[in-house]
């Protein structure tokens, strides 16, 4: 498997029918309504991908407890899922219509890891914040996976695995969080914290190397979890893109710093040449 940064991705995406997936560091909300190095990347990568038949979303901002939720709305709804914001931040809208049809195949895929029905969530911010800018006309039917917080590591890997053979059949999978992600610890303009900086390059490391049991072992990755995810909801959808990639893909980073001192914006493509 290579690597490759962002300066190549249009040469490297147009040839192949099966589609990437993609995992983005979000960030801030803010990045929504700013032009930074992060909303500049998003609307590069948009260019370059293909256009898919339909988006399916893993977040980290929906979480769900001992079951993995399906959203089957038919529209919808944007949800503004953070307070204390500038009002230009709760005027975005990202009206994309659903895909009730298959959002329930994918519901049935995954009766294995719990699955159900749903049809009251909508598209958290960590979705349509970078929906925005890889597809800005709203015009792809788009729908969202949960993040089960009671599974564990490794169940993330699997759901992905589950969910891959979708990139047959034009679905764009993509999982939006952040690999490194400690609130508690930010530096507004600071420099990145050492346990930022080191979990970042392990997680770069491993991921390249194909070491997804590394990434998803609580154990081996030691007190420096804690330390770069007090909490795992936005760690958890960059195991579910790693599963959903396999031995045929190329591997892109883009955005590959620390924002805040603690949180990692660094994102990643998987993809077939």
């Amino acid at each position: 498997m290579q690597t490759h940064s962002l300066v190549d991705l249009s040469d490297r995406f147009a040839p192949s029918d099966r589609l990437p997936v993609v995992f983005l560091g979000h960030g801030s909300p803010m990045n929504v309504i700013e032009d930074n190095t992060y909303s500049r990347a998003w609307t590069e990568l948009g260019r370059s991908l293909p256009r898919p038949e339909a988006i399916l979303v893993v977040s980290a901002h929906w979480m769900t407890q001992g079951t993995t939720l399906v959203d089957v709305s038919e529209m919808p709804r944007t949800i503004h899922d953070f307070y204390g914001f500038p009002q230009a931040l709760f005027e975005q809208a990202y009206p994309a219509p659903g895909q009730p049809h298959l959002a329930r195949e994918v519901t049935a895929l995954l009766k294995s890891h719990r699955a159900q029905e749903d049809d009251r969530w909508g598209l958290d911010h960590g979705a349509w914040a970078v929906l925005k800018f890889l597809y800005p006309e709203a015009d792809v039917p788009v729908f969202q996976v949960s993040v089960d917080m009671s599974r564990g590591l490794t169940h993330q890997l699997e759901i992905g695995r589950t969910l891959s053979l979708l990139r047959e059949r034009g679905v764009l999978i993509l999982g939006s969080g952040n690999v490194v992600h400690n609130l508690r610890a930010m530096r507004h303009g600071g420099t990145p914290h050492d346990f930022a900086l080191e979990f970042d390059a392990i997680f770069a490391d491993r991921l390249s190397h194909r070491d997804f049991t590394g990434l998803a072992d609580a154990d081996r990755l030691g007190a420096l979890l804690p330390e770069a995810h007090p909490t795992l909801d936005h760690y958890l959808p960059a195991l579910t893109i790693a599963g959903a990639s396999d031995e045929r893909d190329d591997l892109t980073f883009m955005t590959d710093v620390i924002d805040l001192g603690s949180v990692s914006m660094r994102s990643f493509i998987f993809h077939t040449n």
